[in-house]
């Protein structure tokens, strides 16, 4: 490693992750640095990391990776994740074999804690930002930055692109590790997709059924990217995650960063089940009443006949077969989602 390399890169901050909480609010000039195998490693904006490999050095996927994690600011452990894979490669543990996009999303939310501080920057993206309620919200300049500095590390690393944004849930879920693939229309996922997320644990999938807002959304509609949103587990607080049931994520993470070919055995889940979206519940404003208790856990399953919401002109049942739920909320305004009804797709 080149000398003092971290300090360059992070100031006086030991790694990026404290980097990134002591310049939040900042806007410190970018820094650059070049390991002693020739990777190099440059700080586009707090929270930005564009990772370059050696000139000559084989990409054996042919592929290029944006990782996000921090979109919301209190799901810290796929934060802690990406900062000890950092501090890895600068510590010459391994060696890079593809471009890389490392984000932390949203720093102010990081250090205080919280989800977001004025609006949720996951619902901010595929130019939602530029909404006039979102005027002059630091969150909607972050993701309008975000989705230029994907633009650009697109455009400079034409090879086939995947993003991968790591969260964990405030809400309990039936099913602890899960991923969401964005709608595109017509397209299928690949194997070696599903194969990542099983070496990950992540034994489910949902297929949602619209172009959205979120990140990985943006990435695949805009940018032709294979992208995920990938829940983890538990929100918890900076150093209260039990970082060994992350195990799955970083070592499948690190491979990838590496170029190594999948592993022959991957982890015996039960099984990977598929789901897809068969309702969304919107607030309709009309009287809108939604019966699922708060505390209800993710993938909940409710049997025929079970009354969902109603309003003034509606009444949402559970029809032909029993439907889960995901994402519940009934703290959103007129017009946003309440939550999905899923169901398991049949093979």
């Amino acid at each position: 490693m080149t000398e003092h390399a971290p300090i360059h890169l992070f100031d006086t901050n030991p790694d990026w992750l404290s980097h990134t909480l002591a310049k939040a609010t900042s806007n410190p000039t970018g820094s650059n640095i070049t390991l002693s195998d020739g990777t190099r490693i440059s700080r586009k904006a707090v929270g930005v990391l564009h990772l370059t490999p050696p000139a000559g050095r084989a990409n054996p996927n042919q592929e290029a990776l944006i990782i996000s994690a921090g979109i919301h600011g209190n799901e810290t452990a796929p934060i802690e994740v990406l900062n000890a894979l950092v501090s890895e490669l600068l510590n010459e543990e391994w060696e890079l074999a593809c471009p890389l996009l490392l984000i932390l999303g949203n720093p102010p939310a990081m250090v205080a804690g919280k989800r977001f501080l004025e609006a949720n920057l996951n619902r901010l993206f595929n130019c939602a930002h530029n909404r006039p309620e979102y005027d002059e919200l630091p969150e909607a300049a972050r993701a309008k930055f975000l989705e230029e500095a994907c633009r650009q590390f697109a455009t400079m690393h034409p090879q086939a692109l995947s993003h991968y944004d790591l969260h964990t849930a405030i809400k309990p879920s039936r099913r602890e590790k899960f991923a969401l693939y964005p709608f595109v229309e017509g397209r299928q996922v690949p194997e070696d997709q599903c194969d990542l997320l099983l070496e990950a644990e992540v034994g489910t999938l949902l297929l949602q059924h619209k172009v959205g807002t979120t990140f990985s959304s943006f990435s695949s509609s805009v940018l032709g990217a294979e992208s995920f949103t990938i829940e983890l587990g538990k929100v918890r607080p900076f150093g209260e995650n039990d970082l060994a049931r992350f195990e799955g994520i970083k070592k499948a993470l690190r491979r990838r960063f590496c170029g190594e070919p999948r592993p022959e055995k991957l982890p015996q889940l039960e099984h990977f089940t598929v789901f897809e979206v068969v309702h969304e519940i919107l607030n309709t404003g009309k009287n809108f009443r939604f019966h699922i208790p708060d505390d209800v856990a993710n993938f909940t399953e409710y049997p025929t006949g079970t009354v969902i919401w109603e309003d003034d002109d509606t009444c949402y049942k559970v029809e032909l077969s029993p439907q889960a739920i995901v994402f519940p909320n009934r703290d959103v305004p007129v017009g946003q989602r309440v939550g999905l009804m899923i169901r398991a797709r049949q093979a």
